[in-house]
C-alpha cells in the first residue's frame, strides 16, 4: 500500500491552535502531511517567511511530539495543487470555521479540481473552541498588546509581540 500525503497549504501569520489541531486531525486520514506556507496577495503579512517556518518547526515539535515525525514543512510561491504534486500529496485538507468560510472554500476547491483531477479536497471542520479564531485576529489582537496566550502557542507570543512592534505605526 502507497504511503497517503496530504497537503496542508496556508499563510501561516502566525500558526494558531487551530491549525495545530488540523494539523494533528490530518494525521489521522494520511501517512505524512506537508504543511505548505504560501503567500497570499490578499493579506498584508506580519511574519516573514522565514519567521513562519521557523515557528511552525517550534510548534511542531514541541506541541505534537512524535507526530512531528509525519509532518513536512515547506514554503513555496506556487499554486497549492503544484506543491501537492511536487510534495507527492493526493489529498489537500482546508479547514472551515463557519459557513461563510465554505463558499470561498468550494470555489477554491472546485478550480483545484479543474488544474489538478487527481488531488481529492477535503474539508475539515474546525473545533468549536477554535472557530472564532484567525490568524488576522490574532494579528490584530498582538498589533494592540492584547492577550495570545489562548490563541496561538506559547512559543509564538513572544515572536509575534516582536512583529507588531517592528509594524506599528511609528515604530
Amino acid at each position: 500500500m502507497s504511503e497517503r500525503v496530504a497537503l496542508y497549504p496556508g499563510s501561516f501569520d502566525p500558526v494558531t491552535f487551530g491549525h495545530l489541531d488540523l494539523i494533528r486531525r490530518s494525521l489521522s486520514i494520511a501517512d505524512r502531511v506537508v504543511v505548505a506556507i504560501l503567500p497570499n496577495s490578499g493579506k498584508e503579512a506580519l511574519l516573514t517567511l522565514d519567521e513562519r517556518a521557523t515557528l511552525l518547526r517550534e510548534v511542531i515539535t514541541s506541541e505534537l511530539g512524535d507526530l512531528g515525525s509525519r509532518i513536512e514543512i515547506r514554503s513555496a510561491s506556487n499554486l497549492a495543487v503544484r506543491v501537492a504534486s511536487e510534495s507527492g500529496a493526493t489529498l489537500l485538507i482546508r479547514g472551515l470555521r463557519a459557513g461563510s468560510d465554505f463558499e470561498a472554500e468550494l470555489r477554491m476547491a472546485h478550480a483545484n479540481r479543474l488544474l489538478a483531477p487527481e488531488i481529492e479536497t477535503i474539508f475539515l471542520m474546525t473545533a468549536p473552541e477554535h472557530a472564532s479564531t484567525s490568524s488576522r485576529l490574532v494579528r490584530e489582537v498582538a498589533r494592540y498588546g492584547g492577550p495570545l496566550d489562548r490563541l496561538v502557542p506559547a512559543a509564538v507570543v513572544p515572536v509575534l509581540t516582536t512583529a507588531a512592534r517592528r509594524r506599528a505605526p511609528g515604530a
